[in-house]
């Protein structure tokens, strides 16, 4: 099977030869709800797109799985529907891009031994004090990028060995989605640097997996796929392959990077200096550093520009929570649709900041950075009588805005470089008032990516760089990505918002945490308690 613990290659140094034919190139971005594929030209613009939904399954409360299967069906449905619309002929690389963290243990044959454990995830709270006391916090911090936490796979592998063990030493692979998806299109078992370090088992200064670590949690580094960086050509599409996703065989396939990090190339973002926001299901965001460091402010991942490293923060839940507001606390006679939500915004939009002095901390789903605490929960404060629901509904996106200029602050600290351009996108992108929300909160400029879809836009550059059409990654971001819509702080917002930050916001969460994580461990033994 070859090396488990090898990094191996650059851009374009295996597999077919750049400069083949092919005018376009396919990002795959296989994501929580749906596998997207959509075609680029050389300049970042779309041609063609198909998309297939993905179902997620709750087995138990706190629960999420899917069926590591539904990954491909849904990939060769969304491929298909690209294939129908441009000639297959026309994709000279495909690069795959996905939801991080995510995992399923496969047989030899590649055939899922169980469902797949998803980043969102939570069963796996008491895995993360064994983790504590087995390495150390801190020790876990400075080889692999991250703290524990329940987002990352590193605990959800230690419960499927703990609680699951036939499995565990059963599986040949452990692969994530990018590797599975890869064995699928190529039959090659290999996968990105950028897509394995999400999983909390990868020792980031040296780019291999942390064989100590993966011991040491009861799995062997062999069921780990070998390890190239982003931009290498790893494979092309094979005979079989081509048959169920309607791609051309032997067109070249491309190493791609997690979710976050390709948001992070398509929004342009490649050097310090200059940071993104992805207000997508969860919000993720960050700039890109030249070398290794961590810090409890952030999270530090392989970048999708070879031998550089994303400064990342996460918020786990962005417009999640957003659409749990829709579900739960909108008017029902109002339905959930896109009206609904253009009359909040609306009515949002004539409150003035601060909702009418309502102010709500988003960890709807515990936090990580900087807190780092899995039974941290959400906070809303200054109730009174007149409060409505588009004040809630403010006081979501304000909150959210909030947190991010916190992670900021934190991440600029952190590296000793000020961020002083920021680009946004994601789906609550397409909200002017969230956007301009995130300016006054910063207190600087926000710029729209000209692509909404820049994760999978993240994709499309790095299977140009690396089949040749850029001499490297940073080429092929300059000339495929952009940004369109500016939008500037008001001073007077700004100057507001500023005061309740610092005198208000950053200190609710530290003043009040005691007392919620207290309230999460009475609760849950409540609930584990037979009546």
């Amino acid at each position: 099977m070859g090396p488990a613990n090898t990094a191996v290659g650059a851009a374009g140094d295996r597999g077919t030869s750049p400069g083949r034919a092919g005018d376009l190139v396919l990002g795959i971005d296989c994501s929580t709800t749906a596998s997207k594929a959509v075609a680029w030209d050389r300049h970042g613009t779309a041609v063609a797109e198909g998309r297939f939904p993905l179902d997620l399954h709750c087995p138990h409360p706190g629960w999420g799985e899917q069926d590591a299967d539904a990954w491909w069906t849904a990939t060769c449905g969304a491929t298909r529907a690209v294939a129908g619309q441009i000639d297959p002929a026309r994709i000279a690389a495909v690069c795959v891009t996905h939801q991080r963290e995510t995992f399923v243990p496969v047989d030899a044959d590649g055939r899922p031994l169980r469902a797949g454990i998803l980043w969102l995830d939570e069963r796996s709270r008491a895995q993360l004090g064994w983790l504590d006391r087995h390495f150390g916090h801190g020790t876990l911090h400075r080889l692999t990028g991250r703290p524990p936490s329940m987002t990352q796979s590193l605990p959800k592998l230690r419960w499927l060995v703990e609680h699951e063990p036939a499995v565990a030493a059963a599986a040949d692979r452990v692969l994530e989605v990018h590797a599975f998806l890869v064995r699928r299109l190529t039959g090659e078992d290999v996968t990105s640097l950028a897509s394995a370090d999400p999983t909390g088992a990868v020792d980031m200064a040296r780019g291999v997996w942390a064989d100590e670590v993966i011991a040491g949690i009861g799995l062997r580094p062999d069921q780990f796929p070998p390890l190239v960086v982003p931009g290498t050509i790893l494979g092309s599409v094979s005979v079989d392959g081509a048959a169920t996703t309607g791609l051309r065989p032997g067109t070249p396939v491309v190493a791609g990077a997690g979710d976050g990090q390709a948001a992070c190339l398509g929004a342009g973002v490649v050097g310090p200096g200059r940071a993104y926001v992805n207000l997508g299901t969860a919000i993720a965001g960050g700039t890109v550093a030249p070398t290794y460091l961590t810090d409890l402010a952030h999270r530090t991942c392989c970048a999708a520009v070879p031998g550089r490293f994303v400064l990342e923060t996460v918020l786990r839940g962005g417009t999640a929570t957003v659409s749990w507001f829709m579900a739960h606390l909108a008017d029902p006679a109002r339905g959930d649709g896109p009206a609904a939500f253009a009359a909040y915004e609306a009515e949002a939009a004539a409150l003035p900041p601060g909702a009418g002095g309502l102010m709500l901390v988003p960890y709807w789903n515990n936090v990580m950075n900087p807190y780092w605490d899995p039974a941290a929960s959400g906070v809303v404060v200054g109730w009174n009588g007149g409060h409505r629901r588009h004040n809630v509904y403010r006081a979501l996106l304000e909150g959210i805005a909030f947190e991010h200029r916190l992670a900021m602050d934190g991440i600029a600290a952190s590296s000793g470089t000020p961020i002083a351009d920021h680009v946004i996108l994601g789906g609550g992108s397409r909200s002017d008032l969230w956007c301009q929300i995130v300016a006054d909160v910063l207190g600087a400029p926000v710029r729209r990516a000209r692509s909404a879809d820049a994760t999978n836009l993240g994709a499309g550059v790095l299977a140009a760089a690396g089949v040749g059409w850029y001499p490297s990654v940073e080429a092929a971001a300059a000339a495929m990505t952009g940004t369109t819509d500016a939008f500037v702080p008001d001073p007077t917002t700004a100057a507001t918002y500023a005061r309740l930050y610092e005198e208000v916001y950053r200190h609710l969460f530290p003043a009040l945490r005691p007392h919620l994580d207290r309230l999460t461990e009475l609760t849950d033994d409540i609930a584990t308690t037979p009546p």
